[in-house]
Order: C-alpha cells, then structure tokens, then sequence
C-alpha cells in the first residue's frame, strides 16, 4: 500500500479507500490506484514487509491500561505486526486522529479508552483505515468495532451479593459522570437494587476521579453522613484502597462494621487487608479480542460482529461480609 500510495501520489488512506471499495473516491484517481495495483502483481514478488499497527493509550500506563497495552502488543507480536505506541497523556492532543490516515506506515489502529466522541471516530472510519476501539468512552458507532467488558452484568452481580447479605444502603462511589463503562456500571447496580425493591438515595453516589485519593474523600463524606451506609461499592480498585483507608481512619472494621468492594481485580486488589471483593475484568482477553477483529479487517471480509462484550466474574474475597446488626 506504501508502494502504490507513493507511486500515485496519493495517501496510504486513499489506498485503503480503493481496495476496500468506499465510495468517496475521484474516479479519476480510483482507475489510478487499481492500475498501480495491478502493475504490482506483474512485478517480481518481494518479501512483504512487516505491518505496523498504531496502538494509542492516551493515559499512564499503570494496572489496568499497562494489562491491556501488554496484551495488545504480545499479541500482535505473535501475528508478526509491528506495534507503533503513542502512550501517556500528551497523547490527549486533539488532532491526533485526524493525523493517524496520513501516518507514514500505519495500516491500521487500536485506540484505547479514546477521549474523542463519536463524531471524530466515525470521521475517522470514512478515510477507510481499519481501526478498534478497545473499552469506548462514549457508545460507539454502529459501524465503528468496539471491544469493551460487561459492566452493566459485572455491577448487577456485585451489588445483588451486597444485597444478599442484607445491605441496603449502599454507598456508591463511581468514575466520572457520562462515561460508557461508569454508566453501564451504574444501571448495573440500580437494576440489583430494584429486584430487591430497593431505592438508590442520592447523597449515597459520587461521581470523581478514578483514583485513590478522590476515593478516600468520597467515602470519608459517606462514612461521615449521619445517614452512613452499611456498604461502599466502588467502581474502581483504587477507589475502593482509598475506601479501606477512610474506614480505617474512623475506626471501622470492614467488613465486620462497613463492607467495600472494587470493580476491574488488578492485582493490587489481593495486597490489601482485608482482601477486596471485586469483577474481575478480562483485560487481556480484551486486548486478544480487540486484535483479532483488527487482523480481520484487513485481511479479510468485514467481521459481523462488530460490538464485543466479554463477561465479568464477581470474585469474592474478605472485604464484604453481612450487614452489621444493631
């Protein structure tokens, strides 16, 4: 595609635009293309060079972005593709994906967690680059191949365990406001409260930023209340390490006193004590997944499915335990 690119004077995207037959193409410069194509069958064959597959994680690599990351780029790895990473916040520039079509040696994307609305995505999928989102921010496209975990399952499941050892008021420490994965987590949770003729109460949920430290001030507010819920269900690990701690604080015992529990099971999920009940995430199965679907577009016909969910697993350990009486 370099090749033919180069040798018409047009992008590697408009390449990729002919061969996969979309429309927004001078027909002019469609008859130039297919001819390049073909004067390149004639030739000699060469060795093909390698593909090169642009991975984007536009946050720190910690826990759960540095297991998708890994999993993405061994496996690509084992397909012979080369990874270009563009990793950390500065990557949060906002022309980054109206750049990606006219990267030099770029055959196609993974994006990760994309900042960007649907809009620039779809935009993005009109230049005819074959690209995955891995775990969306916002819901995605229809056309647009999204890979992400069962969030709305995962919390329907943790909160009917709270439920089922007789909590009621509980606590909800969530990630920010309008995000795909918080929401669905939400619903989640609301749903389990509902089967069990439970209202949500609205002091009960915050909504902060994924990190221990906004955790720790979430459930030092909740624990404070004269109100205090009997349970925290985090929606993250790390904001369930800075739940532990507010309990710890004020001299509760968890679960004995207040139970905690996350949502992803990164390791740092078993290195607490008590250890956290969390929803396992297959975050390397995702990255696996997300991959495939890549390898698939651009050897082959359009995959059907083009949104994945992979199942969660509520792992139980000791941070939750039965309503305290009295």
């Amino acid at each position: 595609m370099r090749d033919i690119a180069a040798e018409v004077g047009v992008s590697i995207a408009t390449v990729s635009r002919v061969l996969n037959d979309h429309a927004n193409v001078a027909p002019r410069t469609r008859d130039l293309v297919l001819r390049a194509v073909e004067r390149s069958r004639l030739r000699d064959p060469e060795p093909d060079a390698p593909r090169t597959v642009y991975v984007r994680c536009p946050y720190v690599l910690t826990d759960y972005f540095g297991l998708l990351v890994s999993s993405i780029a061994e496996t690509l790895k084992l397909h012979g593709v080369r990874v270009l990473l563009d990793a950390g916040e500065s990557s949060q520039q906002a022309d980054a994906l109206a750049r990606l079509p006219d990267e030099p040696g770029v055959d196609a994307a993974i994006l990760i967690l994309p900042p960007e609305d649907g809009d620039r995505l779809v935009a993005l999928s009109r230049t005819g680059l074959p690209f995955v989102v891995v775990d969306p921010r916002t819901p995605p496209p229809p056309d647009v191949a999204a890979v992400s975990a069962a969030h709305f399952a995962g919390a329907r499941a943790l909160t009917g365990h709270l439920v089922g050892l007789g909590h009621r008021d509980i606590g909800v420490v969530a990630g920010p406001a309008e995000w795909l994965a918080g929401d669905a987590r939400l619903a989640g949770h609301r749903a389990a409260l509902s089967e069990a003729g439970v209202l949500p109460v609205a002091h009960h949920l915050w909504h902060v930023e994924p990190t221990a430290e906004a955790g720790h001030r979430a459930a030092a507010a909740l624990l404070d209340h004269p109100h205090r819920p009997t349970a925290i269900a985090c929606f993250n690990d790390k904001l369930a390490v800075g739940a532990l701690r507010a309990a710890r604080e004020r001299g509760l015992r968890v679960p004995d006193d207040v139970s905690v529990a996350g949502f992803d099971d990164i390791d740092l999920s078993q290195a607490t004590h008590p250890r956290l009940t969390t929803v396992r995430q297959p975050l390397r199965e995702m990255g696996r997944i997300a991959v495939t679907q890549l390898l698939r577009m651009l050897d082959g016909p359009r995959p059907e499915a083009l949104h994945i969910e992979l199942a969660t697993t509520l792992v139980v350990r000791e941070s939750t335990g039965p309503v305290a009486r009295g």
